[in-house]
């Protein structure tokens, strides 16, 4: 699949202000500071489509980008950032997972895990909440050239490790670098999968 249109459509602060339409989404997740705006904006071939911040927790609303006039992909707020109150976290869980529960459009998740740290709690949470809701998603790697070889390879072992513990089949995994383009080509093709292109 290539990507030859990428346009902005709205920010909604929860479902109910999430475009009426019936085609097919895509969402992207993961902890503050994954690299998830850097990740779209790799994938669309637009250097600005979404806001990227020194500062974690930059996305706020749920946020759709119409792609190529046929599909979503959307922006979901990131997860795990300490600096806001744990009354807005829960605000913002709670909304996300409504998201997931009841988007009927929502084709597939793409949860964003730095492969450049050890395998966070929240991470294990959310995929296992994931499969347990039966929602549809595939895991992506980030951040695989921001560590030595090795220390990556370690931490996305010690992850699948994890969730061996809980997993009979383990989730999809796609390794992702935003400096090589790594895992564009896949990601874009597991897209088109899930269209039935």
């Amino acid at each position: 699949m290539r990507i030859l249109t990428a346009e902005y459509v709205q920010s909604s602060p929860n479902i109910a202000g999430c475009p009426d339409t019936e085609q097919p989404e895509f969402a992207f997740i993961g902890r503050s500071n994954v690299g998830k705006s850097s990740l779209i904006n790799m994938l669309t071939g637009k250097s600005k489509l979404a806001l990227t911040s020194s500062k974690p927790g930059k996305t706020r609303n749920i946020n759709h980008f119409l792609i190529n006039e046929k599909w979503y992909l959307v922006d979901l707020p990131g997860y795990g950032y300490a600096q806001i109150s744990q009354l807005q976290r829960d605000l913002w869980l709670k909304s996300i997972q409504e998201f997931f529960l009841k988007r009927e459009q929502l084709k597939n998740v793409f949860l964003l895990v730095d492969a450049s740290i050890p395998p966070q709690k929240k991470d294990i949470e959310f995929t296992n909440w994931l499969g347990k809701s039966n929602i549809p998603f595939c895991i992506v790697f980030t951040k695989t050239d921001k560590e030595k070889m090795l220390k990556m390879q370690k931490n996305v072992a010690d992850f699948k490790t994890e969730l061996k513990k809980t997993w009979a089949q383990l989730p999809t995994f796609i390794m992702s670098s935003i400096e090589k383009e790594l895992g564009k080509k896949e990601i874009l093709d597991y897209i088109s999968l899930c269209l039935g292109n």
